[in-house]
């Protein structure tokens, strides 16, 4: 399977309804074992004025079920 790359700016259509990553969020506590305990969520805006914030593992689950769909034609930079 193909590593899901997803950046701020990235076009998404979630059941339809078409959104903008517009945030990577990185938060962490401290913890035994590792170290660090880290989770990434991602803001994201939608054309009819919805927000959300959702977390990396849930959002890679819902495009691998074909339910999220990166947009093509974005350009890597």
């Amino acid at each position: 399977m193909q590593k899901i790359v997803l950046k701020e700016g990235m076009l998404i259509s979630d059941n339809g309804r078409i959104g903008v990553i517009v945030k990577e969020i990185k938060a962490g506590t401290w913890s035994e074992n590792p170290l660090f305990n880290w989770r990434t969520n991602y803001e994201i805006y939608y054309a009819n004025g919805d927000i959300q914030v959702i977390g990396e593992h849930h959002l890679f689950t819902l495009i691998e079920d074909g339910r999220v769909v990166i947009l093509p034609n974005q350009i890597d930079k």
